[in-house]
């Protein structure tokens, strides 16, 4: 078997079927890898950059494309550490790393299917029999009985727990993010009062500061601390990203001042960047993500790195149905994976890329996908549903630039 042709295909549809979800973002947009053969096998991954700025994502899979035609899949850290080396000054971290993730699960995809196992069988076979999932919410929508109808929403569809931001949002009011020490305490620890007594003692409840990407303020350490003090009663599984993701000594010191657990990295790219974060003692939880972190086998380097340092791993998937597979594969196979990140009721391009069997949940807990490779599909049907919209990716809003979908 050879690869013949290396493509990148750019879509846009529906960001979810999520009601709650919608309110804030209406329509994604996915970058999808596909590596073509002599033997009529198509190996797909997604690069998670396909979702803040697809038109970014062809060139750079063009440029790689070279080293992967005539090559087969016996050794793909071999064939990923020669596209690493060759875009060497601009590929250590960032960018020209996420997108090379897309091309590596599309190897790992390739290589699966050819062999009829399922990826993480070849990452070392799974760890678990099942996983717990939860149910990624975005904002906390306002006013209360909304965010209890939410809550109601993700249970009736099968999660046993839930995640939403520090704020809240409401269609008409806009953004919140309380700006003091005390403001956060008070009304993060009002909210989750709240959340506890409609969701019931045993719900998973995470929070997420959303601060790699806040709107219009970010927090410091002194109000992240007097937050994730606040909820310290809750019994949080974690406190994700309080912080801007640039400031892994904040990070380490909020750690040190809340039994909280904090997690976060779901910003972080390659070995190099998260050893920092590591070195550090920033996270109690890390939050690699299979299409972003710079490929499956960096995501299990991470894991093993935090594992060996006593931390666990809670998967970060908002990407689409490629991106969430990856993490599904790379979560079983990694030994101190607590929790996956699953996208609730989510649309066409999750439900219809993934294949029959691939993604499996029972009473909250997500199951060993059984079919070959990854267990994504991207037919001509699904390309021509969700034609690609320039301009679709979402980003942080600027004067000059603000988001409206």
């Amino acid at each position: 078997m050879k690869i013949t042709e290396v493509r990148t295909t750019l879509l846009t549809g529906p960001a979810t079927n999520d009601p709650f979800l919608r309110e804030a973002r209406a329509r994604r947009s996915a970058a999808f890898i596909e590596l073509l053969t002599d033997t009529g096998h198509v190996g797909i991954g997604e690069t998670y950059i396909g979702y803040f700025i697809p038109e970014a994502v062809p060139s750079i899979v063009d440029f790689f494309a070279p080293i992967l035609i005539g090559q087969g899949v016996d050794d793909i850290p071999e064939l990923w550490q020669r596209m690493y080396q060759c875009g060497n000054f601009w590929c250590r971290v960032g960018l020209g790393t996420s997108v090379l993730n897309g091309i590596e699960a599309a190897l790992w995809d390739l290589k699966g299917k050819i062999e009829n196992k399922p990826v993480f069988e070849l990452l070392g076979g799974s760890k678990h029999d099942k996983l717990p999932a939860y149910a990624t919410g975005g904002p906390s929508n306002y006013p209360k009985d909304r965010l209890a109808a939410k809550i109601d929403h993700y249970f009736a569809c099968g999660f046993r727990g839930l995640k939403v931001a520090t704020g809240s949002f409401h269609p008409q009011d806009g953004w919140y993010t309380p700006a003091t020490p005390q403001e956060a305490a008070d009304f993060e620890g009002d909210k989750l009062t709240f959340m506890r007594q409609h969701a019931g003692k045993d719900a998973w409840i995470m929070l997420d500061g959303h601060m790699g990407n806040s709107v219009g303020l970010t927090w410091d350490v002194p109000i992240a601390i007097a937050a994730a003090k606040a909820v310290e009663p809750f019994d949080l599984v974690f406190f994700e990203e309080p912080l801007h993701y640039t400031d892994p000594w904040g990070y380490a010191e909020l750690c040190r001042a809340t039994s909280t657990p904090i997690a976060g990295g779901e910003c972080l790219t390659a070995m190099y960047e998260w050893r920092v974060f590591a070195e550090a003692g920033s996270f109690d939880i890390g939050q690699p993500d299979a299409s972003f972190t710079g490929g499956m086998g960096e995501f299990m380097k991470v894991a093993d790195m935090l594992h060996q340092r006593g931390k666990l791993i809670a998967t970060h998937s908002w990407g689409a149905g490629a991106s969430l597979m990856q993490n599904i594969h790379c979560g079983f196979a990694a030994a101190n994976t607590r929790i996956l990140e699953v996208a609730p009721d989510f649309a066409g391009l999750h439900s219809e890329v993934m294949a029959p069997g691939s993604f499996r949940m029972k009473d909250g807990y997500v199951l060993p996908p059984e079919t070959p490779g990854l267990g994504v599909v991207l037919t001509d049907d699904i390309k021509n549903r969700y034609p690609f919209v320039p301009g679709s990716g979402e980003f942080n809003s600027v004067p000059g630039k603000i988001l409206t979908d």
